[in-house]
Order: C-alpha cells, then structure tokens, then sequence
C-alpha cells in the first residue's frame, strides 16, 4: 500500500460530503441520455488510493437503482471505467485490489444481478486531451484540479529569479505579484480542462468536480496556508540536510525554493 493510500482520510471525508451530489448527478445522466447500454465513466486525478473503487463502486449502486425503478426487467448497463492520473501514478496498487472489487459487487444483489465492469488507466495529464471526442458520460475529479499545470512564470524576475524566496505558496510576505501568478495559472489551468472536457463529454454528459477553496478571500489565512506550512517546513529541512556553511544562508534559501516549485511541476505538470 503506498503512503497516500494510508494518508487520504481528508479526502474520503470531502468525497462522503458531496456523494449525494455526485449520486444524484449520476442518475439524471442516466435518465436524460435515455439508459445506454454502456455508460463510460472517467476519474481524473483518481491517485493509488482507496478512494477511487469506492466511489466507482457507489456510482454503479446508483445507476442500478435508477435502472431498476425505470426499467426492471431489462439488463443493466455495461460500465467502462477509465482511470486517469500522471503517467507516473501507482495504477498497478489499484488493479490489485480488483478482485476484492468484483467480489464486492457480486455480493450486492440489491436491485438486480452484478453488471459487466470494465476498468482500464488512461494516463496522461488532464490539462491535455484524453479521450476521443463525445464518448464519456460522466467525469468526476476530486481534490485533483488545485494542481496547477506547471509553476507559474510570473513566480520569476526578469533574471528569472524566484520572486517568492523560502515559500512554496503564498506567504504572509509574499508579494502581490506572487498571488497574481498563482490565479492567473490557475485560470489558464482550468479553461483548458474545461474546454478539453467539452469535446470529450457526450450531449446531456455530466461532470463533479470537487475542489479545494477557501472561506475567505485572505490567501494566507491560518486555515488556508497550514498544509503548505506543514509542507514547507518538510522541504526546508531536506534542504538543510544538503549541509551549507552559515554564511551561504542565501544560498540555501534560494535551493529551498527551487525545490518546492520542481515538486509542484513534478507533481502536477503534463
């Protein structure tokens, strides 16, 4: 089981929160795309944890309800399921959990018999295109879409400096330019999903995506920053294991810096 595996209960619980959405938003598909034979189902960002066959597993319940109080005596639908993530996601920990998968549905005789449930990874970056044009029914994306693309260029001067020295977010002493970046990429970031989405999802197709904000419109509140702060000090004291005498304090803080924001274009670039 890989560390996120054992570290994403925050993300179970935002996905428990919205479930009735995500369930309801399912069951309208179905009924408004007239109960296809073959429903296909994308989860992008879908990572190597727990996460993602449970909430397959709750979609496919809900479809079978829907299809039961519409149409009982014919066949449930086919189900393919396409998980995405970076080509450099843990795919094999979720396909040995499969077969505890299938057993699990077979077990559920509620609403009729266990359907055919095809499963496959499609990796690649989802700020790109990823399936062909109007052939998914419903895509979810959970605590997935707050990575950016890549690390916004205005983080850097002219001399292509960081302009956000120490800092892998925005700080408290981050200066505006470094808030401008960020929402800038992000707005870039999303136009992209959002108009690679709409050549891939089938008319009357649905979509759930669940991502991270914020309460208030302060970036460097307590309750926003305190994950990157976690984060951060992480980073600063692998960079401090890279000894450097005390007089190159510049140095090391300017190293720091490099390393966050190559974590963040590892982590979520295409």
């Amino acid at each position: 089981m890989t560390d996120y595996a054992r570290n994403s209960s925050v993300q179970k619980k935002a996905s428990d929160k919205t479930k009735h959405i995500t369930l309801e938003t399912v069951q309208q598909l179905y009924k408004e795309t007239r109960r296809p034979k073959s429903l296909k189902i994308a989860d992008l960002g879908c990572s190597s944890g727990p996460n993602t066959l449970s909430t397959i597993s709750d979609i496919i319940k809900a479809v079978k309800f829907a299809h039961h109080l519409e149409i009982p005596n014919q066949p449930l639908p086919e189900f393919s399921i396409l998980l995405n993530d970076l080509r450099s996601n843990d795919f094999n920990s979720i396909f040995k959990s499969l077969p505890d998968f299938h057993t699990e549905l077979k077990r559920d005789t509620n609403y009729g018999d266990c359907p055919s449930v095809f499963i496959a990874a499609n990796p690649g970056s989802f700020y790109g295109r990823l399936f062909p044009e109007k052939t998914i029914h419903f895509i979810y994306s959970s605590f997935s879409l707050h990575w950016l693309s890549k690390v916004p260029p205005g983080l850097y001067d002219d001399q292509g400096k960081s302009i956000n020295k120490g800092c892998i977010n925005i700080c408290s002493w981050s200066p505006e330019a470094v808030s401008k970046a960020y929402c800038s990429q992000f707005k870039e970031d999303f136009s992209m999903f959002l108009r690679f989405r709409s050549k891939e999802v089938v008319s009357s197709g649905r979509m759930v995506l669940i991502i991270l904000g914020r309460e208030a419109p302060n970036p460097v509140g307590r309750r926003n920053s305190f994950f990157c702060e976690l984060l951060a000090r992480s980073i600063a004291d692998l960079v401090a294991q890279v000894a450097a005498p005390q007089t190159q304090k510049e140095k090391v803080a300017a190293e720091q810096s490099g390393v966050a924001v190559g974590w963040f274009a590892e982590t979520s670039g295409p």
